[in-house]
């Protein structure tokens, strides 16, 4: 079977990146972790992917005078490892449309609230304030605009009355390390298509417990 050559770009300790290289280590699995790529050199993921085993590298993006400057060193070494598809795992970088528009279809992002609420940063913190009863996270495909893409999968967290930040983030991680994985499977695998903003034949989330069409369990 032809995996699908996958890259996972972090910026820190990167523990979806450690849910998804524990998923492709999996003989069915149909993408393999190729390259964990960071643009911090002092990421912690970094140092453990070499200790799983993985190709690693850093493009320090302090040392380019703009993004795109940075992207485009970052896509010529994705091209060097004969990269096909990315995940971004704790990937503290905004991307220029010129990268994305390169990956259109073939990178996805783990976003922690359920999309398309809380888009962007301090998401359990704004979800609380606000008083919601459900939160939870999203794997879905990156467009140009912030946490907008097509969604693959969610996951529903309730949340309980005495809650904080730091408990809810938490809970929620636990399902980020989840769907991930099985976001990347789906897509690897061909089981979806997008048409428009709506992926069809991706996982369905009901309460805190996953539902997937008969055929994708």
């Amino acid at each position: 079977m032809s995996r699908l050559r996958t890259a996972i770009l972090i910026s820190g300790r990167g523990s979806n990146m450690d849910a998804l290289i524990a998923a492709a280590r999996a003989p069915d699995y149909p993408a393999e972790v190729a390259l964990v790529l960071s643009n911090r050199p002092d990421a912690p993921g970094l140092s453990r992917a070499k200790a799983m085993g993985m190709a690693t590298a850093a493009v320090d993006h302090k040392i380019y005078a703009g993004r795109e400057e940075f992207e485009r060193s970052l896509q010529l070494l994705l091209e060097a490892h004969r990269i096909e598809f990315l995940c971004l795992a704790g990937f503290m970088r905004m991307l220029t449309p010129w990268f994305v528009s390169r990956w259109s279809g073939r990178m996805l992002n783990i976003h922690p609230s359920l999309l398309p609420a809380y888009r962007g940063l301090d998401t359990h913190e704004r979800a609380l304030k606000d008083g919601v009863k459900i939160h939870g996270c999203t794997a879905h495909f990156v467009v140009p605009q912030l946490d907008e893409g097509p969604i693959v999968a969610q996951a529903a967290v309730r949340v309980a009355d005495d809650d904080t930040p730091e408990s809810l983030a938490a809970r929620v991680l636990q399902e980020e390390h989840r769907i991930y994985p099985l976001a990347l499977r789906l897509v690897a695998s061909g089981r979806v298509r997008v048409e428009g903003n709506r992926v069809l034949g991706a996982l369905r989330d009901a309460g805190q417990g996953m539902r997937a069409p008969e055929e994708q369990v």
